[in-house]
């Protein structure tokens, strides 16, 4: 059951060469985002808007920006943070990210309900079946949605509970998105608000990484 993860990372790159045409593609995030839609990721929107998703809006190789964050190439991005919030550093602001980026799964391949955790040279890898969606008010007062998955093959090592956010509330391709993972409960999960680690599209370079924070 394991995602062909060399396949697919070898045909992301044969579509890299063939002219970029994955990374345009996804810099146009698919169809724009409706009003509604772009409402919605910003965190409002109506409950009764919120539908059930399946893990194929994940679908593909992700990367963590986790690295990127060590590196000091998302700086600009919390340089841009810092200068929109007075109220705090951009110290302050890079450190809330790296607690919430850190992370040791590299890469995160997803297909045909099974998701492949990449940590060093380790894999684990589960089918994972959908938990149904959770809708969280925060204490900014505006809302998110996760989408709760799990695995429940005894004998792997995968968490056995994820979560995904995206900022989206429909079906929809993801572009990028925040994971929570477990093996205590959904419930537990929930509760977790400082770490969330973020995935972007493999194919994306580190600059395009960058460019999509700055600009989406």
């Amino acid at each position: 059951m394991a995602v062909n993860y060399k396949t697919l990372a070898m045909a992301l790159g044969a579509l890299l060469v063939s002219g970029q045409a994955l990374s345009h593609a996804h810099h146009s995030h698919g169809k724009p985002l409706t009003e509604a839609e772009q409402k919605a990721a910003e965190g409002v929107f109506d409950d009764k808007d919120v539908k059930d998703r399946t893990l194929s809006d994940w679908d593909g190789v992700w990367q963590s920006v986790y690295p990127l964050l060590v590196s000091g190439d998302l700086d600009p991005v919390f340089k841009k943070k810092a200068e929109k919030d007075k109220s705090k550093t951009f110290e302050d602001i890079k450190e809330y990210y790296r607690k919430g980026y850190v992370t040791d799964v590299a890469t995160i391949g997803i297909e045909n309900g099974v998701m492949e955790f990449h940590t060093g040279d380790k894999v684990d890898s589960c089918k994972y079946d959908y938990a149904g969606h959770k809708i969280l008010t925060y204490t900014s007062g505006k809302k998110g949605v996760r989408y709760l998955f799990e695995c429940k093959d005894a004998s792997s090592k995968a968490p056995k509970y994820v979560q995904f956010s995206d900022h989206i509330i429909a079906p929809r391709q993801s572009a990028h998105y925040h994971i929570f993972m477990g093996n205590t409960s959904q419930d537990a999960l929930l509760k977790e608000m400082d770490n969330w680690p973020t995935y972007y599209p493999f194919q994306l370079t580190n600059e395009q990484v960058v460019d999509e924070m700055l600009h989406h």
